[in-house]
């Protein structure tokens, strides 16, 4: 701990305490003694308080307990959400109850406006009754993909509540005459701290809805599938705001004696662009974050404790007496992954286990359409490994070898890959996909959830099933005239 002594005019001894345990203190730190200075020109020891307290950091984790209070900064190590986010002393706390939570409203002038909606998604319950769905942050890519909150079969998902309030939120987005009522939404998701999945929430940023999308899922509970909206959610940057989010912007629009231009005073600079300007900047407005070509085991294996990480030993444990066959469930994955995310993937077949040369499956990837087509060969490596240590760079160099001009490499593994095998396909540019343990284990729960399996055990045996009717030995040449 620290502390810092003020001398106010009234010669009143003032102590700030400064805790240790913050996520991010150096910059924190930083900003309250550079504040410090400026606080012995005039500024008031509460506005200096407030202003530093009240910012938020991309991906910093905050403390939401029972019983609810704003009164203590921090609780068992980390920053007090309701402490942050206080507006006015007997005024409603910032709550996270649900999926889709908007702050009251407040009525200025004949207009209602919405503070804020916060959003928030649990990762623990993906593939449960309460959540059959899993939800996509790609923060650090400016996208969020949000599944709403109707779980009926039979309703019209519009009738949900949270599915009714981003509905409504949706129209001010794309009207060029309502923008300037649209409401932020705040992002968080549920993460495992002190081995806990409850009572522990990470920042994620702000944003709007940029797309809608009416699907059908399955409830495993009733055997029925419902209708439900999906939201794609647009991140703003918070670049040119020092990657800091204010909370005081909210807090203003709390308030009832500032109409809506007085708000925009502490909102984010991409925010107000985007009021000005339309969704003419969205797309310069989009977080980016640029990082290192290599990976860590961290960032490549899943959260300790999560589902995920279940879901993964869960497949390693599978096919642990059965190895070879994880090509089966390899093929799917990348067939899953291709069809999402690149273009359209179609399905080859197995090599025989006893003469694969390096090359577990084959398939192909068809990019644009008509005489503009180009089909591409797919070469794939599929190795269940023990998900706490590499995989073998030699099984990848191998993997290479096999590629010929034009096609391209996936490596699928249960487990990670050493940073000195990332930097060899970076610096030998090798046309090489690979996916880890982490990313495998959340392609599976996606597919269980949408594909209608009740559970992963369903589908990894469905998957096994169809396992000896893929194998082929044919040549990879073959798909190209299909």
């Amino acid at each position: 701990m620290g502390q810092k002594t003020l001398r106010k005019a009234n010669r009143k001894i003032v102590t700030i305490k400064i805790t240790c345990k913050f996520n991010l203190l150096n910059v924190s730190l930083i900003q309250i003694e550079g504040r410090l200075s400026i606080y012995y020109g005039g500024f008031s020891l509460f506005y200096l308080i407030i202003f530093v307290l009240s910012k938020l950091f991309i991906k910093e984790v905050f403390r939401i307990a029972r019983p609810y209070k704003a009164t203590k900064s921090e609780k068992d190590g980390y920053r007090n959400h309701f402490y942050v986010t206080k507006y006015k002393k007997n005024f409603p706390l910032v709550l996270l109850e649900s999926g889709i939570n908007p702050i009251a409203e407040v009525k200025i002038n004949g207009i209602n406006r919405k503070p804020a909606i916060l959003i928030r998604s649990s990762p623990h319950k993906i593939g449960s009754e309460q959540t059959p769905w899993q939800d996509i942050f790609d923060v650090d890519n400016g996208h969020i993909r949000y599944y709403g909150d109707n779980k009926t079969p039979g309703r019209d998902p519009g009738e949900a509540r949270g599915n009714r309030i981003l509905l409504e939120a949706f129209d001010t987005y794309n009207n060029p005459d309502k923008r300037y009522l649209s409401i932020p939404l705040i992002f968080y998701k549920s993460v495992t701290r002190n081995n806990s999945v409850k009572g522990y929430l990470e920042f994620n940023g702000y944003g709007i809805i940029k797309g809608v999308d009416l699907i059908t899922q399955y409830d495993r509970k009733l055997d029925r599938t419902f209708s439900n909206y999906a939201f794609n959610f647009h991140v703003f940057s918070l670049s040119a705001d020092n990657e800091e989010f204010n909370w005081q912007w909210i807090n203003d629009r709390r308030n009832k004696k500032l109409n809506l231009e007085d708000t925009l005073k502490n909102a984010p600079i991409a925010w107000k662009e985007w009021i000005n300007k339309g969704n003419k900047v969205l797309e310069k407005s989009r977080r980016r974050v640029s990082k290192l070509l290599t990976v860590s085991k961290t960032e490549q294996m899943p959260e300790k404790n999560s589902i995920e990480e279940k879901i993964l030993f869960q497949i390693y444990k599978f096919y642990q007496l059965k190895k070879s066959r994880f090509e089966g469930l390899a093929n799917a994955v990348v067939a899953k992954i291709f069809n999402e995310d690149i273009g359209k993937y179609v399905e080859g077949w197995i090599t025989p286990a006893t003469s694969d040369g390096g090359a577990d499956f084959y398939g192909r990837l068809d990019l644009g359409l008509g005489f503009g087509k180009t089909k591409i060969i797919v070469l794939g490596q599929a190795k269940c490994e023990n998900p706490n240590f590499p995989t073998g760079g030699n099984h990848v160099a191998r993997t290479v070898a096999r590629l010929r001009r034009g096609w391209i490499g996936v490596y699928v593994t249960t487990s990670f890959f050493s940073e000195a095998v990332q930097r060899e396909i970076i610096e030998d540019e090798y046309p090489l996909m690979l996916i880890n343990g982490k990313k495998l284990s959340e392609t599976v729960i996606k597919m269980v959830n949408t594909q209608g399996y009740k559970d992963i055990k369903h589908l990894l045996n469905d998957i096994d099933d169809r396992y000896e009717q893929l194998i082929q030995i044919r040549r990879a040449e073959e798909l190209l005239i299909e």
